[in-house]
């Protein structure tokens, strides 16, 4: 038995805490599902669960743990999806800015061009990364050996977490962004919130970097 029920439920809430926490997923597909409606968001999400089978293969053949090796390459990473949660933060909080779960008009996209974007969006996201990266190594158990089907074990709890998180609220965004529109404090609170929840996560990031490298210089 390569995992107990016990071991997988904890990665399991470990995994509903990374989906729970706004990110450039979340904010994708509840987006797409507002403007072009739940099939888009589903087709955006099916792009989105690719984009995380990507990482799971990366971290499980080794690749994460390389960027890991080379602090130059995976502190880029690091600092760069930092800068795009500081950007997503000031798209939310600035003057006519605009949330997760606020109604807009843009053009729509063909199937396509949404699938390949929600890829993108996951497969450029350091934050899934880092998840694969910090918590695999806590689950993994050498000892009993097949550390490849380990791996792809909690990938396949994780994806299958975040997939079935973010279907729900591609369902019921539409509901929400009603609700949030017919109450504009709700709508101005959302905004503000989403903004310094993902100015944190990027204050975070930059501070992880800073002590790595800290930790690094003082071995």
């Amino acid at each position: 038995m390569l995992f107990s029920l016990q071991e997988l439920l904890l990665f399991a809430l470990a995994a509903l805490v990374l989906v729970l926490t706004p990110g450039p997923n979340m904010v994708y597909c509840v987006s797409r599902s507002l403007t072009q409606g739940p099939r888009a968001g589903l087709i955006s999400l099916t792009g989105v669960v690719l984009g995380f089978v990507v990482h799971l293969l990366a971290a499980a053949l080794g690749l994460t743990a390389l960027l890991a090796a080379v602090p130059l390459a995976f502190d880029a990473i690091r600092y760069a999806g930092a800068a795009y949660l500081l950007w997503m933060a000031w798209q939310a909080v600035k003057p006519g800015g605009t949330a997760p779960f606020e109604a807009r008009n843009l053009p729509h996209d063909s199937p396509r061009t949404l699938f390949l974007m929600g890829f993108m969006t996951n497969l450029l996201n350091p934050k899934v990364a880092m998840f694969y990266l910090s918590f695999f190594p806590q689950f993994l158990h050498p000892e009993r050996g097949q550390l490849l089907q380990q791996s792809l074990t909690l990938g396949a709890v994780q994806i299958g977490t975040s997939a079935a998180v973010n279907a729900l609220l591609v369902l019921g965004a539409a509901r929400v962004a009603l609700f949030l529109n017919r109450n504009a404090a709700w709508m101005r609170a959302q905004r503000y919130f989403m903004g310094t929840v993902l100015g944190l996560l990027a204050a975070n990031l930059i501070k992880a970097s800073f002590g790595d490298r800290v930790g690094v210089q003082s071995g």
